[in-house]
């Protein structure tokens, strides 16, 4: 796993709180693959998630270990939009 570097920002990455954890949120691609995505500001993930999104502070190589062997296609930070779910019953990734 990459070691941090101090020059690494921290980026926003969006999770779900449960009780007592927080679980990585993931998306889909246009293309249908999952894709982790983090913002670099509180302004844009607002403007793509809304208001009141839970998140975490991660750096990037941090966020890569997570979704190591989850078959995920890779990172996207700041996604101008992000796909909403089609089905209410149907969870995101």
């Amino acid at each position: 796993m990459d070691v941090p570097r101090r020059s690494d920002p921290p980026l926003l990455v969006p999770v779900r709180p449960g009780a007592g954890t927080l679980a990585l949120r993931l998306f889909r691609t246009p293309a249908g693959r999952r894709t982790a995505v983090a913002f670099t500001s509180r302004d844009r993930l607002a403007q793509v998630l809304g208001d009141g999104h839970a998140w975490t502070w991660l750096s990037e190589p941090a966020l890569r270990g997570m979704i190591e062997g989850l078959d995920v296609a890779g990172i996207v930070v700041d996604p101008t939009t992000v796909a909403r779910r089609r089905n209410p019953r149907l969870r995101v990734a």
